[in-house]
């Protein structure tokens, strides 16, 4: 960890913070700070930071070295704005008026904390990479689908007025791939040298049977979160190019993508009581031949 929470009273803490653990020797870790340089010109404080402490820990990774894995929890969704709504001094539908200019400017300004922190962390990614070279890894609690434009420049794969040529040749290295997206080519590239190794078994054999699993369950992206009756994905793993099966040099492959919550399906009290409210999702990465 690069941060503490604060203790409230005894077990009872609030101000949740990041970590990680590893089965390999974590040899490096920070906490990432944003370019306050930036921020200003982006028109943020200069006192900005990350509403969460992001972790960057480098991991030394059998056949590909260190690996740098940052861990973040973006900015929830929740308005940044309330109002006293136990204000004896307004009417009821002043009271209601006042809630929902607090709840749509809160919402606003929660969106733009959460985009801008995404937006300075893939910054600070990207001239790590430039000075290391270390393969990239971004997982944690996005709180925002990766598709509606808020984060999207976190999987930014062009850029304006440069060429194809010079894009597939310099710009790959810095961009990040969902897992999902990297699994599902993995499945459905029939004629790729990868097709029929989607899962391992414990032998380090192709499971086929686990495969046709795979195929089946996948078809749909199971959620993260439910509010209310609806689900969606706000949990992701990113990927740098060493993991992308379609890039020429790449070292490792997705093998295997699920999503854990049966605590959030079924839930068992003495079993689940005091688990997260997300969904866990789990990557498999398979070394490529």
């Amino acid at each position: 960890m690069v941060d503490q929470p604060e203790v409230i009273d005894d077990f009872i803490y609030k101000h949740p913070v990041v970590a990680i653990a590893s089965r390999y020797p974590i040899v490096g870790i920070k906490a990432v700070e944003p370019n306050i340089e930036l921020a200003q010109t982006l028109g943020l404080s200069d006192d900005f930071s990350f509403s969460r402490k992001v972790l960057r820990a480098t991991v030394d990774v059998p056949h590909i070295g260190s690996c740098d894995c940052y861990v973040v929890h973006f900015k929830s969704k929740r308005p940044m704005i309330e109002i006293d709504e136990q204000d004896d001094s307004r009417s009821a539908e002043q009271t209601i008026i006042e809630s929902l200019k607090a709840d749509v400017a809160g919402r606003w300004g929660s969106t733009l904390r959460r985009g801008s922190e995404a937006a300075l962390l893939m910054i600070a990614m990207i001239e790590r990479r430039e000075a290391t070279g270390n393969p990239m890894v971004l997982m944690g609690d996005f709180n925002n689908t990766l598709a509606d434009g808020v984060l999207s420049h976190l999987l930014i794969n062009s850029l304006r007025f440069a060429s194809p040529i010079d894009c597939d040749a310099y710009l790959a290295k810095y961009c990040l791939n969902d897992a999902w997206g990297l699994f599902q080519h993995v499945l459905t590239n029939e004629d790729s040298e990868i097709n029929g190794t989607s899962v391992i078994n414990d032998h380090n054999e192709v499971d086929e049977t686990a495969i046709e699993i795979n195929r089946k369950e996948n078809v749909e992206r199971t959620p993260t979160h439910y509010y209310g009756g609806s689900g969606s994905v706000l949990d992701y793993i990113l990927l740098s190019c060493e993991f992308d099966a379609s890039y020429q040099d790449s070292l490792f492959q997705v093998s295997a993508y699920n999503t854990y919550n049966r605590h959030l399906i079924n839930p068992i009290f003495e079993r689940d009581g005091e688990c997260t409210d997300h969904g866990v999702v789990l990557v498999t990465l398979t070394l490529r031949d």
